[in-house]
């Protein structure tokens, strides 16, 4: 295939140019942001927060220069390649959006933002909801504001929902997490009152947090994570940040709780080895940036779900693990295999749920923050209507806010929209992984054998390479050879539970 750039228009490269500048600051505001939530020292907020909001400027300055909309507009009667074409498509979405909006109301947001973080985490840690409270609500109001600079006739929600999935409208997402309370809570249901007694190793041990951390690298190595472009340490909330040069995944630790930060890790790899996968000469280009939010958690939960909560993945893995805890030294693989997937309706924690009832956390964060953005809800009433709808849809309530409204970092990043993707990326990845089993010869033997190679390698043709050349239904079609469904997560939730509860 020929590089997009051979014989492209002036217009296009000087495009290009000035996106490679944009792509270099927003690495080094992403560089910025992982040590403050990683390394940086508690007393070093004030200046972060008025670096990284000098940085969105600048940012923001970049995306509306003039040099951006000339060449937009020299483009609009050019004949374009289809790489050439994406790129134009994916740079003009962007400066559309960032040309509306005045730049310090970006920077305001930004140091709001970093200003938030660290409250959110004094909060967290305090069980203080009202040390958040003021940043949280004055986040509601600049990302209001944001969304009405943008398209001032449209659902604000609605406009924040296409930061992170642009190209999957808000009715789509609104009719997924529909059919997936519809469908998964009867299923809920039918556990609960099933007479299975699954596995339950871990119960009443405690872990060393130092022995898990061994456990998370030994699994990383194996699952093929390239250390030479990453690392991982612990943060307050797991998160992956990067891109195919350097991508830097975390975890947390909970000596009682070792399956966490293990799912945790496997969940972050996942993310990191899309990052990875990247084309590295695509670097400073949308063809060499990760197709939004969708298909990036549909990466994480795939590795997560379809590998690190399978049988397969726990033959490989138990005799690491009764080699590390002592305490599993009985531990069957078919133990650990029941004991990761485990239905508890009344666990409080999204992070730290099962894949059925996780989705419950989402709807229940989405119609909160849907309500916030549109003013429909109060700041000063999301614990508790919070704690109602824990109730209602998990039947179980919080016995602090740290367990209930402050347990999610995002909100203080000011990123509403972005908790629908998670349940978007679910679905997808049940359909990526049907369609990968389907096409590697006797992938389970595989992941068993501590064998990864074929499905990163897979992930890699059908999803990772193409950055941001397809829209996320091009991209689902390309991967997979048919258009975006729920089917096969629904499909492959019922059997797996249905086999593990005897329904």
């Amino acid at each position: 295939m020929a590089d997009h750039r051979d014989d492209a228009p002036d217009a296009y490269l000087e495009l290009l140019d000035q996106y490679e500048r944009l792509t270099a600051l927003g690495g080094a505001q992403g560089v910025l942001s992982w040590d403050q939530q990683v390394m940086m020292p508690e007393g070093g907020n004030p200046a972060r927060s008025k670096q990284l909001s000098v940085l969105s400027g600048l940012n923001h300055d970049l995306m509306t220069d003039d040099v951006v909309a000339d060449a937009l507009d020299d483009l609009e009667s050019a004949d374009c390649t289809d790489e050439q074409a994406a790129v134009v498509r994916e740079v003009e979405r962007q400066h559309v959006r960032a040309e509306r909006v005045p730049r310090d109301l970006v920077e305001e947001i930004s140091q709001t933002s970093s200003e938030a973080l660290q409250a959110w985490e004094e909060a967290r840690e305090n069980d203080d909801f009202e040390t958040f409270a003021p940043y949280l609500e004055e986040l509601v109001e600049l990302k209001r504001e944001y969304a009405e600079h943008i398209d001032p006739d449209r659902d604000p929600y609605a406009v924040l929902f296409e930061e992170y999935e642009p190209y999957i409208d808000l009715e789509t997402a609104e009719r997924v997490l529909g059919r997936l309370r519809e469908e998964l809570v009867p299923l809920v249901e039918e556990i609960q009152a099933s007479d299975a007694d699954l596995a339950a190793p871990f119960e009443g041990e405690t872990f060393d947090a130092d022995a898990q951390e061994a456990f998370s690298r030994d699994v990383l190595d194996a699952l093929g994570y390239d250390w030479e472009r990453g690392r991982l340490d612990t943060s307050t909330h797991p998160f992956t940040a990067g891109n195919q040069f350097d991508t830097r995944i975390t975890t947390r630790f909970s000596e009682d709780e070792p399956l966490d930060s293990m799912m945790s890790t496997v969940h972050e790899f996942g993310h990191a080895q899309y990052n990875l996968g990247l084309p590295r000469e695509e670097y400073g280009t949308p063809l060499g940036e990760a197709r939004d939010l969708t298909v990036h958690e549909s990466q994480s939960r795939l590795w997560e779900n379809h590998v690190g909560r399978s049988t397969a993945f726990w033959e490989r893995f138990a005799p690491t693990l009764r080699e590390q805890f002592p305490a599993l030294a009985d531990a069957t693989a078919e133990d650990l295999y029941e004991a990761a997937n485990q239905v508890y309706p009344d666990n409080l924690i999204r992070v730290e749920a099962d894949e059925l009832t996780y989705h419950m956390h989402i709807v229940l964060r989405f119609e909160i923050e849907r309500d916030l953005v549109s003013g429909d809800l109060d700041v000063a009433d999301v614990p508790e209507v919070w704690n109602e709808k824990m109730d209602e849809y998990l039947g179980v309530r919080p016995d602090t806010d740290s367990e209930g409204c402050l347990q999610d970092i995002h909100w203080s990043h000011g990123n509403f929209g972005y908790f629908p993707t998670y349940s978007l990326g679910s679905v997808l990845a049940a359909q990526l992984y049907a369609h990968a089993a389907a096409d590697i010869d006797d992938l389970d033997a595989k992941v068993a054998a501590g064998e990864f190679d074929a499905l990163r390698e897979w992930l890699g043709e059908r999803v990772h390479r193409h950055g941001c050349r397809y829209t996320t239904p091009e991209l689902v079609e390309e991967a997979t050879g048919e258009s975006y469904t729920a089917d096969y997560f629904l499909d492959y939730a019922k059997s797996k539970f249905g086999e593990l509860y005897d329904l």
